[in-house]
């Protein structure tokens, strides 16, 4: 079976969201740690462990994720912000030890307008220092962005970059579906989006064929699978449930069932059709597109 999950609450403790995932017919997740929009975090001792080990044996979840905070920004001038960022990546890694987890997923920040080549040593840099004081058995996965308001990484080259000059084991990345659309990579097997012509960021390759030259596929380590509500190439990072979007049925289904993806664990972070974030209608999606049972087509998502 494929590895198929969603991002779900800790609400109650970690052992809650691996009986939510398996609620929305999951067998892999992705969390947070803790709030992603303050600083402060919970000793890592009061996360009741024996809880969550019993429930992921007893459903079967495979991969965990989890999602570093939206504070982070290892690209700013400002070294408070970047030693407070510092910190928080490494007790998510910490956590994720604790958790026999796949992977910490982080949006590495902005150059805030001073341009890649201006901040790219200082993120290595800062890589560099946090996987030398994370545990080993934990892994940090570079997270790929729509490119809006100076994002690191729109362009999957920086990824590649930072992967080489770290050059860890601790070290891969994840691509996520909405962020590569809007940031101009077509999913399909060639660049077939409709505004292609007009797009800000448009390329000459798809995602596929970008990753392939690249040589991205080995350090690839996951797949954020989100709908765009944002046009092709727009830089606008804005999710959409499965089906709502702006990217085609046909190029989802060429894109997920590649050899190389259908190795990884697809995680949903959607909206969910009722507003609360991801849902099972969402999951029946995704597992119809991969050709596991999942929505009848008669449901609409997906159906463009």
């Amino acid at each position: 079976m494929r590895e198929i999950g969603a991002h779900v609450s800790i609400a109650g403790g970690i052992d809650q969201a691996v009986v939510r995932a398996k609620e929305l017919g999951c067998n892999s997740l992705q969390l947070f740690s803790g709030s992603p929009r303050i600083w402060a975090k919970v000793d890592l001792a009061a996360h009741d462990t024996d809880k969550y080990y019993s429930e992921r044996e007893k459903r079967g979840v495979k991969s965990v994720f989890t999602h570093a905070s939206y504070l982070v920004n290892l690209a700013s001038d400002n070294p408070n912000l970047v030693a407070k960022s510092a910190r928080t990546i490494k007790y998510d890694l910490q956590f994720d030890a604790l958790v026999k987890g796949s992977g910490v997923i982080v949006h590495l920040g902005s150059h805030q307008g001073r341009g890649w080549a201006a901040v790219k040593e200082q993120v290595v840099e800062q890589l560099r220092a946090i996987l030398a004081d994370a545990p080993q058995e934990a892994t940090l996965l570079i997270e790929n962005s729509a490119g809006q308001n100076g994002k690191l990484c729109s362009d999957l080259a920086e990824i590649k970059w930072l992967l080489e000059q770290v050059d860890s084991p601790q070290l891969g990345w994840c691509f996520d579906t909405c962020h590569g659309f809007a940031a101009g990579y077509d999913l399909g097997a060639e660049v077939t989006a409709a505004e292609a012509v007009h797009a800000r960021n448009q390329r000459a390759e798809t995602a596929a064929a970008a990753i392939s030259r690249l040589e991205l596929w080995p350090q690839l380590k996951c797949i954020h699978v989100n709908d765009s509500r944002g046009d092709f190439g727009s830089g606008i990072d804005k999710h959409a449930n499965l089906g709502e979007g702006k990217i085609l049925r046909a190029d989802w289904e060429y894109f997920l069932n590649l050899a190389e993806v259908k190795k990884l664990p697809l995680i949903l972070e959607v909206p969910g059709f009722a507003g609360t974030g991801p849902d099972q209608e969402n999951v029946e999606i995704l597992k119809e597109l991969v050709g596991e049972r999942g929505a009848s087509s008669e449901n609409g998502g997906a159906a463009k």
